[in-house]
């Protein structure tokens, strides 16, 4: 394939579907499932998010209302931008089994996607990998590249390029794959065919509302952050609301409840990427061997986590929670008192509260 005109309008319209199919093999060889090309006419989810946004949904995630209309208007933040490239790469553990560690309260239950190393900078290298590609292949194009790393309304648009449909829990479902995978996107100014939109498949499923432990999916397809446990031991920098902390059971970094009992889910399948395989014993972990790390052990044994950037005090604050919904044994209130005194009030807090509920011990 020869290099593209500069002018873009000028290209013969059959040279951008001859590339749109040199994309997606590229990808796939680089490790993507899948790649999906879609506009940047993003006014549905626009009007949406702001709805969520005024409703006050987003807690304290005040970056979401930050950059103004960026996260809906593509052009905005990447000027040119006429397309975008949205990918998804799975990252299921193998030979896992989360039901057993959810069902076990004295382990430690962290969201599938947090097992191994940060996702970010893999993806990101991947993307532009491939940019660099499509470089040698056409000449110099406009494009750059996002891993969850600026404002773009990353699930909408991984709808609308085809890759899946946002469930009621609100997250990307596909239905040869289920929803156990991330996303990224190439934001460029390559006018490529745009796929055709996936289609909701959810029917009158409620599977994901009806198991929320903290009834977070206030309606479908609208998630009130505020009582999301993902949100609570991930993004909320403070104390955790006293009646939301018996609701989170063992859960002491994200909640993978909605994504587990999704039909959609028996059609997923284990990574292949060696990065996403569970570090450190974190997949069936013992929550008082956790909260005895110090901050070194943290930081040692946590480098490459997403977890990571939390910091150990939230780590200490979740398992707190967590110790306080086990069952009263004296390994548990041990672990407790060694940490009553911690420097940080925000643990201390927590702490006390997890004594207190194991009054007999």
């Amino acid at each position: 394939m020869t290099p593209l005109d500069p002018n873009r309008a000028s290209a013969d319209p059959d040279q951008y579907h001859a590339l749109a199919r040199m994309i997606r093999q590229w990808a796939e060889e680089l490790g993507f499932q899948q790649l999906g090309i879609a506009d940047t006419n993003l006014a549905v989810a626009e009007s949406h998010f702001e709805q969520w946004l005024d409703q006050g949904f987003h807690g304290e995630m005040e970056y979401m209302a930050r950059h103004g209309q960026k996260r809906t208007r593509p052009q905005q933040l990447v000027p040119d931008t006429l397309r975008i490239l949205s990918v998804r790469m799975d990252y299921l553990p193998a030979n896992d089994n989360p039901w057993q560690v959810l069902e076990d309260d004295q382990l430690a239950y962290v969201s599938r996607y947090a097992l191994g190393r940060d996702y970010h900078k893999l993806m990101r290298n991947r993307l532009q990998t491939l940019a660099k590609r499509i470089e040698r292949q056409i000449g110099p194009f406009g494009y750059r590249v996002f891993v969850d790393s600026a404002p773009v309304l990353e699930k909408p648009l991984a709808e609308m390029a085809g890759l899946g449909w946002q469930g009621k829990h609100s997250n990307v479902l596909n239905r040869k794959a289920g929803g156990w995978f991330f996303l990224g996107e190439i934001y460029t100014d390559l006018p490529l065919p745009v796929d055709t939109a996936e289609h909701n498949h959810c029917g009158r499923c409620t599977a994901c509302i009806d198991i929320c432990p903290t009834a977070a999916i206030v309606e479908p397809y609208r998630v009130d952050a505020r009582r999301c446990i993902s949100y609570l031991t991930s993004e909320h920098p403070g104390s955790i609301p006293e009646t939301l902390r018996p609701l989170m059971g063992n859960r002491i970094y994200g909640c993978d409840d909605c994504l587990l009992v999704c039909p959609w889910n028996r059609f997923a399948t284990p990574s292949a990427e060696a990065d996403f395989t569970p570090r450190n014993g974190l997949q069936s972990a013992k929550l008082t061997e956790l909260f005895l790390w110090s901050e070194d052990d943290f930081l040692k044994r946590l480098e490459g986590s997403p977890i990571r950037r939390i910091g150990h005090t939230r780590w200490l604050r979740n398992i707190a929670v967590a110790l306080g919904n086990t069952k009263a044994d004296q390994a548990v209130t041990t672990a407790l008192r060694q940490q009553a005194e911690h420097h940080s009030e925000l643990v201390r807090e927590h702490v006390l509260w997890a004594l207190m509920q194991h009054p007999a011990t």
